[in-house]
């Protein structure tokens, strides 16, 4: 297996898997993910922007019967411009589709399917509304997320989910302005914000912005804060320490290794005897006065081993 940068063994758990994906986003894509779920929306799943496979592998285990599920990225291969180029270079010289397909291969049982490319072949393969989850997390160059913002739109169903990464980093100022502008100019409605990432719709946020705020009002490890601006309501949402992650099933590495160690570490070896107290001589160490422990046990050690 190629190993991802910065890792020695495959990975045995989501977390062992470099790339940015905080709790609080795990905990609102499960949210989101089981909302729709629950409610009976059916639709294909997308990402645009793989790295390493976090997310992906994530957002893979909410793939339902008859749903399709796409992902997006360059990974090793030419990008469009010059600039698209320059980042990819710096960012995500290690990465390559053999990376993410085995880091994706070591939780699922099947790939979903791949487009290598720019995020601009998108339109042409994902059928207009046809998706009920959106992530995008590809170029951070205006022109391309401005794109790639079109495109959820038009993939995305009646009242389907899009997720959108780094809008307000400071070294990712093309987000911010495309994010915005699309807020502002294009019709895309806040749902919430978290640190990273700008859960949004072209539908009605009220019902599951209501939702959301009966599920997180009372969390201690969330800080919630709920503003106004351009006609908006803007739920913005913060973990606190010690939010836990939700469940993710441990990767096929774990579980052979796991079915490889013994049933009880060092059982094959010859146990040594152990020497304890009884609960009565345990009982009399630590109530009787240190004088009178010392001159017993001097007794028992003048009569030898076998004395009683």
């Amino acid at each position: 297996m190629t190993l991802a940068p910065g890792t020695t063994r495959p990975p045995h758990r989501l977390g062992d898997i470099p790339g940015w994906f905080p709790v609080l986003d795990q905990m609102l894509f499960e949210w989101l993910l089981d909302r729709q779920e629950s409610s009976g929306t059916r639709g294909d799943l997308l990402e645009v922007g793989v790295y390493l496979g976090k997310s992906a592998i994530f957002l893979g285990r909410h793939l339902q019967d008859t749903e399709r599920y796409t992902v997006c990225d360059l990974f090793e291969g030419s990008a469009p411009d010059d600039a698209n180029k320059a980042e990819s270079t710096k960012s995500y010289g290690a990465l390559t589709r053999r990376a993410f397909e085995e880091n994706y291969l070591s939780f699922h049982d099947t790939l979903p399917r791949v487009l290598q490319g720019p995020s601009s072949v998108v339109p042409a393969e994902v059928a207009a509304g046809s998706c009920r989850f959106v992530h995008i997390d590809a170029s951070h160059l205006y022109e391309h997320v401005y794109d790639d913002i079109g495109a959820a739109r038009d993939t995305l169903l009646p009242g389907g989910v899009v997720v959108l990464d780094d809008f307000r980093s400071e070294h990712t100022p093309g987000v911010s302005v495309a994010v915005w502008e699309a807020v502002l100019a294009r019709g895309l409605r806040p749902i919430c914000l978290s640190t990273q990432k700008l859960y949004g719709t072209w539908g009605d946020p009220g019902p599951v912005q209501e939702e959301l705020l009966a599920a997180v009002r009372g969390r201690e490890d969330c800080h919630l804060s709920v503003q106004q601006a351009a006609g908006h309501r803007i739920i913005r949402l913060k973990s606190r320490k010690g939010m836990p992650e939700p469940f993710f099933p441990p990767s096929r590495h774990a579980r052979a290794a796991d079915r490889a160690a013994p049933a009880r570490p060092g059982a094959s070896a010859v146990p040594r005897p152990v020497r304890t107290r009884s609960r009565a001589r345990r009982m009399a160490a630590d109530l009787l006065p240190p004088a009178l422990t010392r001159a017993i046990r001097g007794a028992r050690a003048a009569r030898g081993p076998g004395g009683r």
